[in-house]
C-alpha cells in the first residue's frame, strides 16, 4: 500500500492524496514536479531509481473500501533539502541509463 507521503522531500511543498505534482520512486521517495523537472534529470537522489507520476487513491468508497477513508495518506513529513551540485554529479551518469536498465 502506497504511504502516500505529504510533502516533496526536498522543497517541502505540500502534497495532498489528489495532487497531481507528485513524484515517486520504487521506494515512495516522494518529490513535486518542479523539482523532478528543474534538476532530479530523473534520478532519484536516494536509490538511483526512476520516478513515476504518484497514482490518486480515490475519495470515494466505490469498491471493497478500498479509499482514502480506509487508507489514509501518510502524515510524516520527510524533509531532507538536497545539495543541487552534488545531485548533478550523482546524476551525471546515472541519468544516461533509462530507468529499466539501472
Amino acid at each position: 500500500m502506497l504511504e502516500l507521503r505529504p510533502n516533496c522531500e526536498n522543497c517541502g511543498k505540500l502534497l495532498p492524496p489528489e495532487s497531481t505534482e507528485a513524484m515517486i520512486c520504487s521506494f515512495e521517495c516522494t518529490f513535486c514536479i518542479h523539482c523532478y523537472e528543474s534538476f532530479l534529470e530523473n534520478v532519484c537522489p536516494n536509490c538511483g531509481g526512476g520516478f513515476s507520476p504518484r497514482p490518486i487513491r480515490p475519495k470515494n468508497n466505490w469498491k471493497n473500501n478500498n479509499s482514502l477513508s480506509k487508507y489514509p495518506a501518510s502524515t510524516k513529513a520527510i524533509h531532507k533539502p538536497l545539495n543541487q551540485t552534488e545531485h548533478s554529479l550523482f546524476a551525471k551518469e546515472i541519468s544516461k541509463i533509462a530507468p529499466i536498465e539501472r
